[in-house]
């Protein structure tokens, strides 16, 4: 993998993870209904959970280059798919004047951490995203497939978790009444903008 690539990688992930999306609810609603530090919990169990789905990624996917190139690009085509889908649809919601923030979220009592991690494993979008977006990023002319996708999940998850705990500081001040509303039309902006941009690259490449 270059250097180039993953300085790609690392830009898509932090304008991908800057969007006010259900896992920054989940966060600044626990602050909200409790204090800082519960907000610190939730977005480490989060982080816990996309360690998780990274592993999974890297032997689910790393198996099926083994067995199928073939197949492999097949997964890594219909990943494509569904980014250019999630763009399209950011971009409708930022035409639109939509924002997909609901701080009427609450989560039950308990462990926030471990509630963090569950909420984030058991979340089938991410473990779609994570087998849709990181594909994109593989070289497979390495030697070192399964190292690719441990490598990028987990600098995606470490990424994650820190623009999560950025909220979990920050959240209650940024994401407030009509400026939560803006902030969140000009990311979904960024985003879909981003993600249409992956796919017609995927699309124009070769490989």
């Amino acid at each position: 993998m270059s250097l180039h690539t993953f300085a790609l990688f690392m830009l898509a992930s932090l304008s991908l993870n800057l969007i006010p999306g259900p896992d920054v609810i989940y966060i600044v609603s626990n602050m909200l209904k409790g204090s800082r530090k519960q907000a610190v919990k939730a977005a480490c169990g989060l982080g816990c959970g996309y360690l998780v789905h990274t592993l999974a990624a890297c032997i689910g996917l790393s198996a099926i280059i083994v067995s199928s190139a073939v197949a492999f690009s097949v997964i890594k085509w219909l990943g494509a798919a569904y980014l250019l889908w999630l763009g399209i649809k950011s971009l409708k919601a930022m035409y639109k004047g939509q924002s997909r923030l609901n701080f009427e979220h609450s989560s039950k009592a308990g462990n926030v951490f471990y509630q963090g991690v569950v909420v984030s494993v058991l979340n089938p979008k991410v473990a779609l995203f994570f087998l849709s977006f990181l594909p994109q990023f593989i070289s497979l002319d390495s030697a070192h497939i399964s190292g690719q996708f441990l490598l990028l999940g987990t600098a995606f998850s470490a990424l994650a978790t820190i623009v999560n705990l950025s909220y979990a500081f920050a959240g209650s001040v940024v994401l407030h009444g009509a400026k939560a509303a803006k902030i969140s039309r000009v990311m979904e902006g960024l985003s879909g903008v981003l993600l249409v941009g992956l796919a017609g690259k995927i699309v124009m490449s070769k490989s």
